[in-house]
């Protein structure tokens, strides 16, 4: 089952900076506050800030069940590979790839 695009992440050059500008944007505390992590939950949406991030620009992450199935199916279908599938802790796998219009795509899985 595809939840849909659920978490959108910024990178960011300054993350204490950037928290600051999303917690006054968002009106919210972040609920993930970490060196490498600011999360901030909005109703269903998760808004997360990496530093050091992607030089890529903002990702959409699509929250699917099948992160494998569902990265070869964007392949399967032109796109190229960005970030193959990668374990991020408490049970969460990312991966990404960039379609022929150069547009980034994220991937979650939890489990």
């Amino acid at each position: 089952m595809n939840t849909g695009i659920t978490t959108v992440t910024y990178p960011v050059k300054d993350i204490a900076r950037a928290k600051v500008l999303f917690r006054e944007l968002l009106g919210v505390e972040p609920n993930a506050d970490a060196p490498y992590y600011v999360g901030f939950k909005v109703g269903n949406q998760d808004i997360g800030l990496v530093p050091n991030g992607s030089n890529e620009g903002m990702t959409a992450f699509y929250h699917v069940d099948d992160i494998k199935k569902s990265l070869k199916l964007l392949v399967d279908a032109g796109a190229k590979t960005v970030q193959e599938v990668k374990s991020v802790g408490g049970g969460r796998l990312i991966a990404s790839a960039k379609d022929e219009n150069g547009n980034m795509i994220g991937l979650i899985q939890d489990s």
